[in-house]
């Protein structure tokens, strides 16, 4: 892993909003999508695992508020296995939870815990709803399974979910950046050039805009660190595809092997029949069954006692 990986590791996500110095605009985006009206920043507790690595990356935000465990990550590239993902996150925030003491898992009394509400923000280039569903059932076959967990996978690209941006400035104004980079690159190639040219672009009146100048290094850094992890993914997908497509060369050579090698049986089996060889015979040096070889002799018109 290259230095610029070692020294960002957060994605900008959770760098906006799950960063102490800025409660108040996790506690905005928490009210945006629970319908909440919570003033006091400071009633967050921040949760977050710093030793749940993904490809080099932390799970993004977990924090408790109300007696509700918020687990949030966030994801630049659609990934359907995120609820045993969030799942494992979360019995690893319980085990803590525990451990600092507020359960008695010994007591006759029924220990309360905090409610999990499992969220992913999702703003990759591939098409995805404005919301969906993932559920832990799904990779199971059934939903008649014991366990069950269910990820809410919100598109945050600009443009989506519309009444949750005017609820949260802050994430329309993160998904007003995001946007700008990639169509910046898009049309330049240079991803630094591109994320400078968004912030200094980015209107005065965003209180994004002060912080991603003040940031700009370690903006720049997360960036090219999650480029970097989506290009070696990339390239790993890519080789999984090859080893599928050089697998099914391999079994197609396979198959036309023993396809050639049976009708070499088939001929020899026929030059016998027609020499009049004894069917036990011509069983033996063909390696075909005898009911092989009397269909081959109906269809060459010979009849064998």
């Amino acid at each position: 892993m290259n230095d610029t990986n070692t020294q960002h590791k957060d994605r900008l996500f959770k760098f906006i909003f799950g960063n102490p110095d800025h409660k108040e605009w996790t506690l905005s985006l928490y009210n945006a999508l629970n319908g909440s009206h919570y003033t006091d920043p400071e009633a967050i507790e921040f949760s977050t695992l710093d030793d749940a690595l993904y490809m080099g990356m932390r799970n993004d935000v977990s924090f408790i508020i109300a007696f509700v465990m918020n687990l949030w990550e966030h994801q630049s590239s659609f990934n359907p296995n995120l609820p045993i993902r969030l799942l494992i996150y979360a019995v690893h925030l319980y085990e803590k939870y525990i451990t600092a003491g507020n359960f008695n898992r010994f007591s006759r009394r029924l220990q309360k815990l905090p409610k999990p509400k499992l969220i992913c923000f999702y703003n990759g280039t591939e098409n995805q709803p404005e919301e969906k569903i993932l559920k832990l059932s799904d990779a199971f076959g059934s939903d008649d399974g014991d366990i069950e967990a269910r990820v809410r996978m919100l598109n945050i690209n600009y443009g989506y979910n519309r009444n949750l941006m005017k609820l949260c400035e802050m994430l329309e104004e993160y998904s007003w950046f995001v946007d700008t980079v990639r169509w910046n690159q898009k049309n330049t190639g240079n991803l630094e050039q591109a994320i400078d040219s968004a912030i200094y672009d980015m209107p005065e009146g965003f209180k994004l805009k002060r912080f991603l100048l003040g940031h700009r290094a370690e903006v720049k850094g997360m960036y090219l660190s999650e480029y970097n992890i989506e290009k070696e993914m990339e390239r790993l997908r890519e080789e999984e595809r090859e080893e599928g497509r050089e697998k099914g060369r391999a079994e197609g050579r396979i198959e036309g092997r023993e396809e050639g090698q049976h009708e070499e049986k088939e001929r020899t089996a026929t030059a016998m029949l027609r020499e009049n060889l004894p069917l036990s015979l011509i069983a033996k040096i063909s390696e075909l069954s005898e009911d092989t070889i009397r269909e081959i002799a109906s269809g060459l018109g010979i009849t064998l006692a």
